[in-house]
């Protein structure tokens, strides 16, 4: 069955008030099925299926949902009910979730939490949510250096529920320091009389409650790890950071980032309940950058209109110059920003991805220059063709070369490198690429 079949059974089923038949849904969907479901459901149907369906599948549900809309679905509870689904939920997630809220909203609900597990939600409060602290979760399983293992298996069996991995367990000192990691792997074949200070990693890799989650995530990725302890300044350890968390991570940046590739400012809420006028506001600022760049285009060629008038054949083809700078520059910077993203490259890396970048342009310039003097050639004759193909050797050699640098210069100085959006790179080309087209012109053919 379709999601839109089961949206018409479940609106049939609300509207005759079969609560009885919403609950047998469950044996059929699970918490992300309802999720998709609950997100295309008005307040009032919302509130009916929540009335329905077993409690404990609630929380699941809200965990599936975009913080903003679990945020909604809490509004709709009495407090105590929305204590309790948040208490039932991960921390981690169970913070996003209320910072969605009013503060007046936010704070009677961790009143009505248990103290502890209010108090958990407030310490992950306390960080930007696009930091690793504001990632991490508190459900971690940490011992002291003197505990022998059988005791340690004893004891995750106690706290597995609760945990958010048992897969790594954290050895602290006294003071919460974090000293060391050992597997769950490696705590099943120790001798049960070990302490695990004898088989632990010591040192392992942690990341700083203030770093950037991108990096966060990178690290858990590149380390090819389970979960990531998350200290602070004087290492101790706050939390983890998880593979499910990481997954949410790349999600959210690669979104950021295809979006200021686009020309448009990132989305707080997702795009089906964004507004025309949300999204205007988020795009038009780059509009109006890139038209008043692109005004640049139409000097240039008011500049040049006698002279053009002069040789009618070089007209058509100015079409043709602006797309190859644009589309060379466009795959450039889509490129690296990925790269930059990712830890691949960085500043000191200039020199050989500006190397790579020019020898790739103009290698693509030199077959499409080649490509464009046999088209052109033919019709217009070999002296224009001439001037296109070289035209479009070095429009795509220039274009490679402003789209390679700009990126790494604009990440060293603190600007989000996704900002050289592809808009942007295109039209600045599109006024230096009839430059060039005019200034090859002027020198290959004596008419200019």
């Amino acid at each position: 069955m379709t999601t839109d079949e089961q949206l018409d059974e479940i609106r049939e089923l609300i509207a005759t008030r079969e609560e009885l038949g919403i609950r047998g849904l469950t044996d059929r969907l699970g918490p992300s099925d309802w999720a998709d479901i609950v997100m295309r459901l008005d307040d009032d149907e919302v509130a009916v299926v929540l009335e329905s369906i077993p409690a404990a599948e609630i929380p699941e549900i809200l965990e599936e949902l975009d913080p903003a809309n679990a945020a909604a679905i809490l509004r709709l509870r009495p407090r105590e009910e929305a204590a309790d689904l948040l208490e039932a939920i991960d921390p981690d997630d169970a913070t996003d979730i209320i910072a969605e809220l009013s503060t007046e909203d936010r704070e009677q609900i961790l009143v009505a939490m248990e103290p502890e597990e209010a108090a958990e939600i407030r310490l992950l409060s306390a960080y930007p949510p696009d930091t690793a602290g504001g990632r991490m979760t508190p459900a971690f399983v940490a011992i002291s250096p003197d505990v022998r293992a059988d005791d340690a298996i004893v004891l995750l069996r106690r706290v597995a529920e609760e945990a958010e991995t048992i897969y790594y367990v954290y050895v602290i000192d006294a003071e919460e320091r974090l000293l060391g990691v050992l597997s769950l792997h490696n705590l099943v074949l120790t001798r049960p009389q070990t302490p695990v200070s004898a088989v632990m990693v010591g040192d392992p890799i942690r990341v700083r409650a203030d770093a950037d989650q991108e990096t966060a995530a990178n690290l858990l990725v590149d380390k090819n790890l389970l979960a990531l302890p998350v200290v602070d300044e004087q290492d101790h350890l706050l939390g983890i950071i998880t593979q499910d968390d990481v997954a949410d991570v790349i999600e959210e940046e690669t979104t950021e980032d295809f979006e200021r590739i686009g020309g448009s400012q990132p989305l707080d809420v997702p795009y089906r309940f964004a507004s025309a006028g949300l999204l205007v506001r988020r795009r038009i600022g780059w509009l109006l950058i890139l038209f008043v760049a692109g005004l640049l285009t139409s000097q240039v060629l008011e500049h040049y209109s006698d002279r053009l008038q002069g040789v009618p054949a070089l007209i058509p083809y100015i079409p043709l110059i602006i797309g190859i700078g644009g589309n060379v520059g466009s795959q450039t910077v889509t490129t690296l920003v990925r790269a930059i993203g990712v830890g691949e490259v960085r500043l000191s890396d200039v020199g050989w991805v500006l190397a790579k970048e020019m020898a790739v342009g103009l290698a693509v310039g030199l077959i499409m220059g080649i490509v464009g003097y046999l088209r052109v050639g033919f019709p217009e004759g070999f002296q224009i063709g001439l001037v296109v193909g070289a035209t479009i050797a070095c429009v795509a050699l220039w274009s490679a070369t402003v789209a390679a640098v700009l990126p790494l210069v604009l990440e060293q100085i603190g600007i989000d490198p996704a900002v050289v959006s592809a808009p942007l790179i295109s039209t600045f080309v599109d006024a230096t690429g009839l430059l060039i087209y005019m200034t090859i012109a002027g020198l290959l053919l004596l008419q200019l």
